[in-house]
């Protein structure tokens, strides 16, 4: 019977540590191995040069290194370039790279479509299809890094592409690991940012990690009907409901959460918005990304006027709160904020059925 050999690109170093000790080799072996394929980039065990060729024979005859593919690249007139990867069972996911934001920020998904179906992004047509493994997630940043040249420079990491992040909990905390580990990119949490539009079981699991990334919160609405028709997930997880468990979740001194808030014209953008959103949030160590929309083929919904969305901003800067309005980047290769679609994917009845399944708490 086949069996399939272990994928190290997916396992942390004390998991790579106890499969070696399997095979009697040594546990220093995998510190090597480890920092060769995180901190190096490298998928291939004939190039891990302080290996002898006894032992990288034997690596490439039991294990395997998993590696998204780059089956597309598209440079934006702004700089972004958005990248299309082929995973191993043919299935594809985007990542994009955002230079000078100010910092270089890789955003990356989570998952292959979305379960969560929000009303303007066109990630959520897909529907879901799977979850990616934690392998397949920290490999979008190893492809990027070396790629791009920047396997030896600090760049940001945001969890917003395809997907929602806390939907696959398990993998996504796994790869927060795997990235923070220091024998391999070495990165402070605080450069990686999370964004959630609201599973509350899985928030409040967040605020008990030993290790823990910044938190960013998919907010859209300041009522509990907006939030159901924007963000459905809403009907499960109220605003009350969500407002709370950010109360409550630790930050050290100078951290706040973020709220993001997609700008939609005659929808969300009133002055009475504006205030209702400061209200909600006045007692949440919290800031304040205001997205003015990305149109799309198939949302129907409109961005509001500049005009608008600077009232917006002002306004809620008025009730103490600090407030961004984001750029939009590369838009024109359709690489922007909710803009991530892969076309042709299909989810499965089965699919359906596991995208339903509560997030364990």
């Amino acid at each position: 019977m086949r069996t399939t050999r272990p994928d190290l690109s997916a396992l942390e170093l004390h998991d790579i540590e106890r499969v070696f000790r399997e095979k009697d080799i040594a546990p220093f072996r995998a510190r090597q191995v480890y920092r060769w394929v995180h901190l190096r980039g490298e998928d291939r065990f004939e190039r891990m040069t302080d290996l002898s060729r006894t032992l990288r024979d034997e690596l490439a005859a039991d294990f395997t290194i998993g590696t998204p593919a780059i089956t597309d690249r598209q440079i934006s007139t702004d700089g972004t370039q958005k990248f299309l990867l082929k995973l191993s069972d043919g299935k594809h996911v985007e990542a994009v790279f955002i230079p000078d934001t100010p910092a270089m920020t890789f955003c990356i998904s989570s998952q292959v479509g979305c379960a969560m179906n929000c009303a303007f992004c066109l990630t959520g047509r897909m529907g879901f299809v799977r979850n990616l493994s934690a392998g397949e997630i920290v490999g979008q940043v190893r492809v990027l890094a070396r790629e791009l040249d920047m396997l030896d420079q600090r760049f940001n990491i945001v969890l917003m592409g395809m997907g929602e992040p806390l939907h696959n909990y398990d993998a996504v905390m796994h790869s927060v690991r795997m990235l923070a580990s220091e024998h391999g990119l070495a990165m402070n949490p605080r450069r990686i940012t999370l964004s959630t539009v609201g599973l509350v079981p899985a928030i409040e699991r967040l605020a008990r990690e030993p290790l823990m990334p910044n938190l960013a919160i998919s907010l859209h609405g300041t009522t509990d009907e907006q939030r159901n028709r924007l963000v459905p997930i809403n009907r499960k997880y109220s605003l009350a409901e969500l407002i709370t468990a950010c109360r409550l979740f630790p930050l050290k001194r100078r951290d706040r959460i973020t709220f993001e808030y997609v700008l939609l014209a005659d929808v969300n953008d009133t002055p009475d918005d504006a205030r209702r959103l400061g209200t909600l949030l006045r007692d949440v160590r919290a800031k304040v990304n205001v997205i003015p929309l990305n149109p799309a083929p198939g949302i129907p919904f409109d961005r509001p006027t500049d005009e608008r969305i600077d009232r917006f901003a002002r306004m809620v800067a008025e009730r103490g709160l600090t407030v961004s309005v984001r750029k939009s980047r590369g838009r024109d290769i359709r690489a922007a904020c909710g803009q991530l679609i892969v076309e042709g994917e299909r989810r499965s009845p089965s699919q359906v059925a596991a995208a339903l399944i509560p997030t364990s708490s």
